[in-house]
């Protein structure tokens, strides 16, 4: 299901963002509402995405979510809407590859804390997740692929 983890160094990245709290049930619906209006304004700002978008989640999802719909940018992003401009803090992470559709994500990082566990490594509150293929680029589930970030202490 995910790739073997590995730790790597993350560097700082200038973002593109919206804020979202949502209930668990709604998720879906907030993050396509979501990506539509960062990319409306990026578009609109002339701003290209300079990588993959990515979901930066302050804490572990349970009944609701709280994280931010981000995309890289190099370029100066103007608050516009619910969109503001801010940076992913650099970290040490264990990052791993899930591949499969949306709905096993969570399996997925069931296997990547187990692994942590096991290596007796603690980690930070937040964690977030890299789309580096979707269902914007296939309709083949079994091509999509998630890049897993759980920062370390």
């Amino acid at each position: 299901m995910i790739s073997v983890p590995h730790i790597v160094e993350s560097p700082q990245q200038r973002i593109a963002f919206i804020r979202v709290k949502t209930p668990r049930g709604e998720i879906v619906h907030a993050m396509r509402v979501g990506l539509e209006e960062l990319g409306r304004v990026l578009k609109r700002q002339n701003v290209a995405p300079s990588g993959p978008w990515f979901t930066h989640h302050f804490r572990r999802p349970d009944e609701s979510f709280d994280f931010r719909i981000c995309f890289p940018v190099e370029s100066d992003v103007k608050p516009e809407g619910h969109v503001e401009a801010g940076e992913l803090e650099a970290a040490r992470v264990v990052q791993a590859v899930y591949s499969g559709g949306y709905e096993g994500l969570g399996g997925g990082w069931g296997e990547l804390h187990e692994w942590i566990a096991a290596h007796n490594l603690k980690t930070r509150d937040d964690l977030w997740e890299r789309y580096l293929m979707g269902p914007d680029m296939s309709s083949d589930t079994t091509e999509w692929r998630t890049e897993l970030n759980r920062p370390l202490e």
